[in-house]
């Protein structure tokens, strides 16, 4: 077996919508691609011992034991490497259950979808069941080492791909919130909801958390003056620099016992409590010294009660935690030694903070902690005697937490929430030491020994005893109060051809509303007035840009193919999703090979329609308003034809539709039609001459008013987007050259040749095409380029790509010249294969009056070599009726040159 490729899918996609992150292995199963598992000796015995787990995998049978039976009875490699895939996350603490395995258009070859928790994980997963599967294919077995590392290595990725606790608890309130939040990437950073909306936390700060009050809580000696003078209980103590001065700072808080802590310490690291003696002061100020950044130190004294942790968010207290030191209780029976053993083998301890509980860690402090009350790893404790092995209570260091948040004292509630308001943060914790928390802190003789930023939430989520609180709900309440919106509207639109114009018109519209509006499209990626980044954009990455982006208050996406089978979509739904039409272009790439599978490509777009959204599909198109079935949200439909029957009984049902009749771009619903502008009043249509265009706009209309944008912006924006160089470029850009004229356009493929030409036959004039087409496209679609330009052009130029896309030389142009001669023998045609020469070639032979239509393979060096002509531009004047488009001008009632 060999691995081809492997994909990681991170949103909705091609083979699953709701299932968002899948691995996709392209899988050559080469010599055993037709064997079946019941024709390979003794590989169900071996499997199944080295795997017994897979017993529970229910498969098609749909019982525990139906995947085992599959194997028995025999199944294809492929689906046996999904499993075990899959088996080996759950092994590792992963749990996963969704794949799909499916034959691809190469003989042998499938692909293997299957689902991960962690990427890297996911993808190792893949690669390790190939392994294992060629394993016992080759030897018979499996050896149990390998498997061992296996799943090691895989917890390892596990760890290290995680998010912390109190995170992962904030993610996961603003998931059943129905918030969207993504990884930045930087400084392990998280974004909550999108554009203008979101927000930002790490770990437990808020983009609400004050940055003087972090640093004040990072100061212990400055908070501890602060609470001082407020009248709040702080621990006696001063803050030392030098050795030399300890012995004075011990007299000056009234002696022993006391504590010796790092000013500015975290996690328990370098404190020492209830110290007695001299020489155990000295060993716990270079802890504490080593512990701190400035190798400042405090020295307290100790106050004898529990230790507590108080959190306090937005101004109110949520959870009280008592903490108690990593310890162990005897029997009578084990040493220390078996009982920290027996305390770690809890599957709620785990490493650092992968787990509910940490693992206790026995190291010289563990020891030193032990010393001090007389006891060694050897001793057998009596039955309930406690040893401590921590001498502070922090969770990360092997301690426990009980939850106290319904006993604490009224008074202890106002002092607390009093606190944190004075250091000024939004989420804080709170450390407590008192010997009853019902009673009022003055009563007990406690103090507030520390105010934390960032406080752990793990204590309060998941107590070891005691209620658990949901302490992410406050943080959600005060980053989104009152139902503030988390998202800002989405628009997507996919298709074979239009989508780039049908984008920026859109995008046009919306901005005549005064919104920011960020859009990504095939030439850049646009937030508000600029081009953020150039080239292709048309992918998750770049709609991530517009999600992420702080100032975007509305976001229009191209969605391609490419980006869709590559890693799904950036988003888990959006608000529009426009389906222009399904065409037979870019098939047999990414194992794509028919039309009806690139029509499921395009129809993730309409399936991620929002319940609350709105699908936009193309009534004319039967793969198009085929996806109405699959549509969560509300369907409806775009049509050139106002007698389409789809349309007709669907607003008769009280739909919402946009018709072209009577030369007006007019949306319907129920009973009433409204006419939104006269098709020749919008430049993108060239003068209502070009059919695909005016589709292009009823599309956009349409998607614009489902979202509520008033009429009047829309017809605005019908009036002032031109197909020019500026607003499309490689979009139906036609320039007044004087004597003739040029129009440059992308389409690249059958459906947008076709499309195109329907414009082109209008000419009156000669009309003289420059054709080629992508390297990659398969032959008959090339030989078919060939004869839709012999049906349009009286005079034919073929050229080729630089990027001849696996092709050789002369190869791609053979057989557009084949399809030429097909469909018309006399039609007049060469060969030029330079792009630039052909281009010069046909604009310097042109004759008066003549149409030179170019299908580029770069768009800006056609302009810019139709802009080294000097083009005649005219601008729009209103009052004539004239309208200018890339360099024509045009009029409402006809367009000059075209019949």
């Amino acid at each position: 077996m060999r691995i081809l490729k492997t994909l990681t899918l991170r949103g909705p996609n091609y083979w699953s919508i709701r299932r968002k992150k899948l691995i996709v292995m392209r899988l050559d199963l080469e010599e055993i691609a037709e064997t079946p598992s019941n024709e390979l000796d003794g590989f169900y015995e071996a499997l199944s011992d080295t795997l017994p787990s897979l017993v529970e995998h229910y498969c098609s049978p749909g019982c525990r034991g139906g995947f085992f039976s599959r194997v028995r009875e025999g199944t294809l490699m492929g689906h046996i490497v999904e499993h075990v895939a899959l088996e080996l996350q759950e092994l590792a603490g992963m749990p996963v259950g969704f794949g799909r395995t499916r034959m691809t258009g190469d003989a042998g070859v499938y692909n293997v979808v299957f689902e991960y928790v962690y990427e890297q994980a996911g993808r190792y997963a893949g690669r390790a069941a190939v392994r294992l599967c060629q394993s016992i294919l080759d030897t018979g077995r499996y050896p149990k080492e390998e498997l061992e590392q296996d799943l090691a290595d895989l917890r390892d990725l596990k760890a290290g791909s995680a998010l912390g606790p109190s995170t992962e608890t904030i993610v996961k309130e603003a998931e059943a919130r129905g918030i969207p939040w993504s990884m930045l990437s930087a400084r392990a950073m998280i974004q909550l909801g999108y554009g203008v909306h979101q927000k930002r936390i790490q770990a437990t700060l808020s983009d609400k958390s004050s940055i003087l009050a972090v640093e004040l809580a990072c100061d212990k000696e400055g908070t501890k003056n602060i609470l001082a003078d407020a009248g709040v209980p702080v621990p006696r103590g001063v803050v030392i620099r030098y050795l030399d001065d300890l012995e004075d700072a011990i007299e000056d808080v009234g002696g022993y016992p006391i504590v010796i802590k790092p000013l500015d310490g975290n996690h328990g690291r370098g404190i020492t409590i209830d110290i007695k003696a001299w020489e155990d002061a000295e060993i716990a100020y270079d802890l504490a010294s080593e512990a701190s950044k400035t190798r400042s130190v405090i020295i307290e004294r100790y106050y004898r009660g529990s230790d507590h942790r108080v959190l306090v968010i937005n101004g109110k207290l949520t959870a009280v935690a008592q903490r108690v030191p990593a310890h162990v209780v005897g029997d009578g029976r084990k040493t220390v030694e078996e009982l920290i053993e027996e305390i770690n083998r809890d599957p709620n301890r785990g490493d650092g903070h992968d787990n509910v509980l940490t693992r206790i860690v026995v190291d010289q402090t563990a020891l030193k902690v032990l010393d001090c009350q007389g006891i060694s790893l050897d001793t057998v404790l009596r039955d309930g005697e406690m040893a401590y092995l921590r001498a502070t209570a922090n969770l990360s260091t092997g301690g426990i937490a009980i939850d106290r948040t319904d006993d604490i004292h009224p008074y202890n509630i106002w002092l607390f929430e009093r606190v944190a308001k004075i250091i000024g943060l939004d989420i804080a914790g709170i450390d407590v030491v008192t010997e009853d928390i019902t009673k009022p802190l003055p009563e007990t003789d406690g103090v507030i020994v520390e105010v934390n930023a960032a406080p752990g939430f793990r204590m309060h989520v998941a107590p070891s005893r005691g209620l658990p609180r949901n302490v992410a709900a406050p943080v959600m309440d005060m980053l989104y109060p009152n139902d503030t919106p988390s998202r800002i509207p989405i628009v997507a639109l996919t298709g074979t051809n239009g989508k780039t114009t049908t984008t920026r018109l859109t995008a046009h519209i919306y901005r005549q509303t005064g919104k920011v509006v960020g859009y990504t499209s095939t030439d850049g990626v646009y937030i508000g007035d600029y081009l953020a980044q150039g080239g292709d954009n048309t992918g998750p990455q770049s709609a991530a840009m517009i999600l992420q982006d702080p100032t975007v208050e509305v976001a229009v996406l191209e969605s391609a193919r490419g980006g869709i089978l590559r890693a799904g979509l950036a988003f888990d739904r959006c608000d529009v999703g426009v389906v222009l039409n399904v065409a037979a272009d870019h098939l047999g790439l990414g194992d794509i090979n028919t039309i009806e599978q690139m029509a499921q490509v395009k129809g993730v777009i309409a399936e991620t329609v929002a319940p609350d959204g709105y699908a936009v599909l193309n009534a004319d198109d039967p793969l198009v308003s085929a996806m109405a079935e699959k549509v969560r949200g509300k369907v409806t439909y775009f049509s050139m034809q106002p007698d389409n029957p789809i349309v007709l009984e669907h607003v008769r049902r009280g739909g919402l539709a946009a018709i072209y009749e009577n030369g007006f771009i007019t949306i319907c619903e129920g009973e009433w039609k409204l006419r939104v502008e006269s098709a020749k009043n919008a430049p993108v249509t060239m003068g209502g001459m070009a059919p695909f265009m005016i589709a292009n706009a009823l599309a956009a209309c349409l998607a614009a008013f489902a979202q509520g944008v008033d009429i009047e912006h829309i017809r605005q924006g019908l009036r002032t987007f031109k197909p020019s160089a500026d607003q499309t470029p490689g979009r139906m850009n036609l320039f007044n050259l004087g004597e003739h004229h040029a129009l440059i356009d992308y389409a690249h493929n059958p459906a947008g040749y076709e499309a195109v030409g329907a414009f082109v036959k209008n000419w009156e004039g000669q009309r003289i095409g420059v054709v080629g087409g992508p390297g990659d496209r398969r032959d008959e679609d090339l030989i078919l380029l060939g004869k839709i330009a012999a049906d349009v052009f009286d005079q034919i130029i073929v050229k080729e790509d630089d990027d001849k896309r696996g092709r050789a030389d002369g190869e791609a142009a053979a057989l557009i010249i084949e399809g030429i001669r097909q469909q018309s023998p006399d039609c007049r045609h060469e060969t030029i294969l330079d792009e630039r020469r052909a281009v010069n070639v046909a604009l310097d032979g042109a004759p008066k009056g003549s149409l030179v239509v170019i299908f580029p393979e770069s768009v800006n060096r056609a302009i810019a070599m139709i802009e080294e002509r000097n083009p005649i531009d005219e601008p729009v004047n209103s009052t004539n009726g004239h309208q200018t488009s890339g360099g024509v001008t045009t009029t409402p009632d006809s367009a000059p040159m075209l019949n």
